[in-house]
């Protein structure tokens, strides 16, 4: 067993330590939000909350949950991540199949043309006149077909077959008869389980993070996706809390602000708590895609 030189062992003791800075850097704003949700305002707002509850109250929740839309946003969100990560797998894995083979006639060219939409858009305004065009205003569908795919996925994809599945395999499918479709359904994507995995990760946290989209193209308040619900909660707890300002009244002003901060803290925790409980469990996904196409072998 090799001991460890005395640079060796500097460098561990720096590297305890920046690691445990990091941890705090990183969980410090949890906690502290996961805290000042549960506590009374006048205490975070003096200062004397700063990590642990203090005041416990579940007011905040109280009040986002008997709003009926976040349920509703709650639905919606589900279905658009559910679904549009279904179609994002359907566009990009395919896409990035075919564009993998060295067969695959003007696959240099179809590759250049998708990576100038990376660097260049067509802008807003454009962009809602071709929603608008194709009847998908008010609709689920706006929130899915705009971004089926990816271009970095799709790079991504990409690369993880061309240093993944080697082409001898693809010869002997071949030589026992097997056609494109077969090729691709039963060999491929048996063998691509690790890149589906990390993209149905990543299309699925753009899905449940998404609001742009929504605040653009949906007015119907039915369809709101939860993102935007809880913003709209926020917009207004906010325009409540300045109309308050203009009464004369010091105590309702308070209360207004109270209320406020109280729902603040709450949306926060509804929104991100279940990519918080669900990432642990897709941590070695999110590595693996990050790590895809860094080693060949």
């Amino acid at each position: 067993m090799i001991k460890d030189t005395y640079s060796d062992k500097i460098f561990k003791v720096f590297n305890y330590l920046f690691l445990s800075l990091a941890l705090i850097i990183v969980l410090y704003p949890i906690i502290f939000i996961v805290s000042a949700s549960i506590s009374s305002p006048k205490f975070v707002n003096s200062g004397e909350m700063w990590l642990l509850p203090k005041g416990l109250t579940f007011e905040g929740y109280k009040m986002v949950f008997q709003n009926p839309q976040i349920w509703i946003g709650y639905k919606n969100t589900l279905i658009y991540t559910f679904l549009g990560t279904a179609v994002n797998l359907l566009v990009t894995i395919p896409a990035a199949y075919a564009l993998s083979r060295k067969d695959f006639v003007g696959r240099g060219f179809i590759m250049g043309l998708m990576l100038v939409t990376m660097f260049i858009s067509g802008g807003l305004i454009p962009s809602y006149l071709l929603i608008k065009s194709l009847g998908l205003i008010d609709t689920i569908w706006v929130m899915i077909l705009p971004g089926a795919a990816s271009v970095y996925n799709v790079i991504v994809c990409r690369t993880f077959f061309q240093s993944t599945i080697p082409g001898e395999l693809e010869e002997s499918a071949r030589m026992d008869g097997a056609g494109n479709f077969t090729l691709f359904l039963k060999i491929i994507v048996p063998l691509s389980a690790p890149i589906i995995a990390v993209m149905a990760l990543f299309y699925g946290v753009g899905h449940w993070n998404s609001y742009f989209n929504a605040l653009i193209y949906i007015r119907d308040q039915d369809l709101y996706p939860l993102q935007l619900v809880l913003r709209q909660i926020l917009v207004l707890q906010e325009m409540s809390a300045e109309m308050t300002m203009d009464a004369s009244t010091v105590e309702a002003l308070q209360n207004k602000a109270t209320i406020a901060d109280t729902v603040k803290y709450a949306v926060i925790i509804i929104a991100t708590l279940p990519l918080i409980v669900i990432y642990p469990f897709m941590q070695r996904f999110f590595v693996k895609g990050v790590m895809i196409g860094s080693v060949k072998g």
